[in-house]
């Protein structure tokens, strides 16, 4: 009987849009909406009166080192600066951890593009498989294979179109590990190259005409130090 029910067709009720009238002041508030406008209006109106009680109870002689090392500025407090929040050993033992990162990431990327090449190369160099071809007598034998010398009947090197597609998407993914190692390769440098820079010992940059190789890349030269 409920399924009998559920088959006649029904009047559809569409929700009451906004009169005429209003149409100014948009769409028509649902009860959906009220809840939502009144959950966020109670949550502010909670972390306000979280505030005043603060506010309130607060301990006239309470002091931290913040308070003069912090300011407000056009009414926005600014906190205290976290430049020198590190020291150099800090510093240097995290640029250690970021460059070893990126030369993991350059060594496994490596390993699959010479596995995804392996595989590529093995499928571009495969021998062509042995197709029989059976008759009914000599006749038709020889008919087969004057066909097939002539080339008329499809021959065993032909790839399925999924084979060629799965090559070609191997052949684009190879491609973007390529690049992304290059990207990596040069990160890893820079950042190799940023990491001695922060080293102590005098140095400076080497201009255009003092390079045996010009490059596009800044070279740097340490001034030789006596190692005692």
């Amino acid at each position: 009987m409920s399924s009998l029910r559920n088959a006649v067709n029904r009047k559809a009720h569409k929700e009451r849009s906004q009169p005429q009238s209003r149409k100014k002041f948009g769409l028509l508030e649902k009860h959906k909406d009220y809840v939502l406008r009144a959950q966020a209006f109670h949550k502010k109106e909670d972390a306000l009166r979280r505030l005043k009680e603060k506010a309130a109870f607060r301990n006239p002689d309470e002091f931290y080192f913040k308070m003069i090392k912090t300011r407000t500025v056009d009414g926005i407090h600014r906190p205290e600066s976290e430049a020198n929040k590190y020291t150099q050993e800090e510093l240097m033992l995290m640029k250690t951890q970021d460059i070893g990162y990126v030369l993991q990431k350059v060594q496994s990327e490596k390993k699959k593009i010479e596995r995804l090449s392996s595989m590529l190369h093995s499928l571009d160099n495969q021998l062509p498989n042995k197709h029989v071809y059976y008759a009914e007598d000599r006749e038709e034998a020889k008919d087969i294979q004057s066909q097939l010398q002539r080339g008329k009947l499809p021959a065993s090197e032909d790839i399925p179109e999924k084979i060629k597609k799965k090559t070609a998407s191997s052949y684009r993914e190879l491609e973007i590990r390529k690049k992304r190692v290059n990207q990596l390769e040069k990160l890893y440098m820079d950042m190799t190259l940023q990491k001695e820079l922060q080293k102590k010992g005098q140095k400076r940059k080497l201009r255009e005409d003092e390079l045996t190789c010009p490059t596009t890349r800044p070279i740097y030269k340490w001034r030789t130090e006596r190692k005692r």
